[in-house]
């Protein structure tokens, strides 16, 4: 992540002594709204259009002209077949796909997916590995299975205690060493991180049981085995479930659909390799069990390719290269510190973030005065395209292996090896912005979502709908 959000800074034209002084911010006369927004920002696009600085017309192909898209694949079939759940087919902006809804009434079939398992081993406790582990014990209990569900981790790990806390433990067979564990169990959820299985995929091979199934929650893996010319061995199945949340969430919002009906976290699922024909049940079955409402297919490399690439940009990468760019821009126009970092970090987490997921995008627009929307419109016109380009560039090196081999080389350098001392990376919060940050939320009163910063709030958005687009 770090090379994503020290590069992620679009060029933007200078900034006005203070936000209010709007009418200085004028798009500039070569970019123009993308023509390709959703219908729900086209009243903004209009407005911008009959401005008049001439933002649309030929800023839009001078704008398209600057972008280079790269090639995409055509997406593979992602049709499936179950003889334990129900498929159904539903029609998402004119393609065809295929779920599977979940719901704790089809616990009962989870026997008849895990068909031939006697144990499932869970290795890691890392974000996913708590809660796959209690959902899918739980689970099992209410269908009344004789399924073992395992934790597998490596001898000395502070995590044993965790573990136990937890309910797992040696006595009962539920705990134990992470290679007894996958040598025992017919289904290998590997939810340790990305550099540990970078690491240590041999020997988890090694230890795999023949006709078992090999489990994944991310298609890390198989990049990088694809970034150094290998695959899987042929004697085992692949699958993978990717819940659509981090691993707290997945637990919480499971214990809440005991109470709550359709409670729970979204899940794709892939099968990349079935050597006996149980791959998709098993999957579709593991992904009921840690209660997801809908289950979608997918494939482990657009998987991987999606989550990388989204981590590069709007999840992560770029919203951090975002906030630390506004925040220079900010203060080198005058802005105070403190100002300026609730103008940036505190405005996208809080309001713009808080009212995008209830209301939409549009809503940011709408509820902004009429300098305002001037503000964001100027601020959407002149990020649009150079977010564009950066989230190709973005998407380029993760479709190469480049940043996958970036983040198994950072990894590495956190421990010695082959006589190289460590020398782990820094922390983000180390910066002037996030100094100031520390100050700043010492004094936040509570329930504070911070100021609604037209022109933040536009490069934000520019950005959210530069990745839809890509």
């Amino acid at each position: 992540m770090a090379a994503a959000t020290s590069s992620f800074s679009p060029a933007l034209s200078p900034a006005p002594q203070s936000s209010s002084a709007s009418k200085t911010h004028v798009a500039p006369s070569s970019l123009g709204f993308s023509s390709a927004v959703s219908k729900s920002l086209s009243p903004l696009r209009a407005k911008a259009t009959r401005g008049g600085n001439n933002v649309s017309g030929g800023g839009s192909a001078l704008g398209a002209r600057m972008v280079s898209m790269p090639s995409i694949k055509p997406p593979p079939s992602l049709d499936f077949d179950t003889s334990v759940f129900t498929k159904e087919k539903i029609n998402l902006a004119g393609h065809n796909e295929y779920i599977v809804r979940g719901g704790r009434d089809l616990f009962h079939l989870l026997p008849d997916a895990f068909k031939g398992i006697k144990e499932i081993g869970v290795i890691g406790w890392g974000s996913q590995g708590p809660a796959q582990a209690q959902n899918l014990r739980d689970s099992l209990v209410e269908a009344k299975s004789d399924i073992v569900v395992k934790i597998g981790l490596r001898k000395g790990s502070r995590s044993f205690a965790e573990a136990r806390a937890a309910g797992f433990t040696e006595e009962n067979g539920t705990l134990g060493d992470i290679w007894e564990t996958i040598s025992g169990s017919d289904l290998v959820l590997l939810l340790i991180s990305d550099s540990a299985q970078a690491d240590n995929y041999e020997k988890v091979f090694s230890h795999m049981k023949p006709n078992s199934i090999l489990g994944l929650s991310h298609g890390f893996l198989l990049g990088h085995l694809q970034s150094v010319g290998l695959d899987f061995p042929k004697n085992f199945s692949v699958i993978a479930v990717c819940p659509k949340g981090m691993g707290p969430s997945v637990r919480r919002l499971y214990v809440q659909g005991k109470e709550i009906n359709g409670a729970g976290i979204n899940s794709s699922f892939a099968v990349h390799q079935d050597v006996d024909g149980r791959a998709t049940d098993v999957a579709l079955g593991w992904s009921v069990a840690l209660g997801s409402p809908f289950t979608f297919a997918t494939t482990l490399e657009q998987e991987y390719k999606s989550d990388i690439f989204g981590e590069r940009g709007i999840l992560l990468g770029a919203v951090h290269g975002i906030v630390e760019s506004l925040f220079r821009r900010y203060t080198e126009n005058g802005m105070s510190e403190d100002l300026a970092y609730k103008n940036t970090v505190e405005c996208i987490t809080g309001i713009v973030s808080r009212t995008i997921s209830a209301k939409g995008m549009l809503e940011i627009y709408n509820s902004l005065s009429e300098d305002g929307k001037k503000e964001f419109e100027a601020a959407y016109s002149a990020s649009f395209y150079p977010c564009m380009d950066i989230l190709y560039e973005c998407y380029e090196d993760v479709a190469s292996g480049s940043e996958i081999r970036s983040v198994v080389l950072a990894g590495r350098r956190f421990y010695e090896k082959e006589g190289l001392p460590a020398f782990p990376m820094g922390k983000i919060d180390q910066t002037r912005m996030w100094k100031v940050g520390e100050r700043v939320r010492s004094t936040r009163p509570a329930g504070d979502l911070g100021p609604l910063h037209p022109f933040t709030a536009g490069v934000f958005v520019a950005l959210m709908m530069a990745q839809v687009r890509a």
